[in-house]
């Protein structure tokens, strides 16, 4: 009697088990952000990432259909990493909060300093994104900002921490600073007085750069709210 015939369903289940094996999607995501963290973000590819896995592409696809998917995991992985106390937040004033928030995440990307480069390329969706933007509009809108200014002032504020991020790729390099600092002391009194009256505070670090630009965004938002 002749055996059975295996059906289409089989079959494929049989090339899957001779596959390689299934890697975890948290395994996948922690060595894709190790990728980006060490080589920079352009360095992420589906096949760069089954190299570091020492698997194949298939075995990525299983879990993402393309790199845009992939990235959209990434980056919701870092922004798992945004840790804000609840208990903390609801004591302080809507304007206290959002600096809060804002530092939390400049901080955050700065321990990622080659993530910022993704950002650019889709709006953060992930449930971890959308949990921290849910949670920042609702202290705009219970400190009593109108709807349309707390969307503005959040696309403002998450603007502002991601300019920053990008730059931080770039910076850090002490002997770029003393060199620019050189040439500002080395410039002409006549020529450029009012460089030279400020050489001593430059360049500004990037840190204060983002403590200051946020002091004003904040401040600018206290006025609009006050009228």
């Amino acid at each position: 009697m002749p055996e059975p015939s295996l059906s289409i369903e089989t079959t494929a289940a049989a090339r899957r088990s001779r596959g390689r094996p299934a890697v975890p999607l948290d395994r996948i995501l922690a060595a894709a952000l190790q990728l980006v963290d060490e080589e920079g973000a352009e360095a992420l590819s589906m096949r760069s990432l089954a190299q570091r896995l020492e698997s194949g592409t298939a075995t990525l696809y299983r879990h993402f259909g393309n790199r845009a998917t992939l990235i959209t995991q990434v980056i919701d992985r870092v922004f798992g990493e945004i840790e804000l106390d609840s208990r903390a937040l609801a004591e302080l004033s809507w304007d206290q909060a959002c600096e809060v928030i804002a530092r939390t995440m400049f901080d955050t990307l700065g321990r990622h300093r080659t993530i910022a480069p993704l950002l650019i390329e889709q709006t953060p969706t992930g449930p971890n994104a959308m949990a921290l933007r849910e949670r920042c509009l609702a202290v705009l809108l219970d400190g009593g900002l109108p709807p349309g200014l707390a969307a503005r002032a959040y696309a403002t504020l998450a603007r502002h921490v991601l300019g920053f991020a990008i730059q931080l790729t770039g910076d850090g390099n002490d002997t770029e600073r003393e060199r620019a600092s050189a040439r500002f002391h080395a410039l002409s009194a006549e020529d450029f007085p009012a460089t030279r009256a400020v050489a001593d505070s430059l360049p500004v670090p990037l840190e204060d750069e983002f403590a200051f630009g946020l002091e004003l965004i904040i401040g600018g938002l206290r006025q609009l709210h006050a009228s």
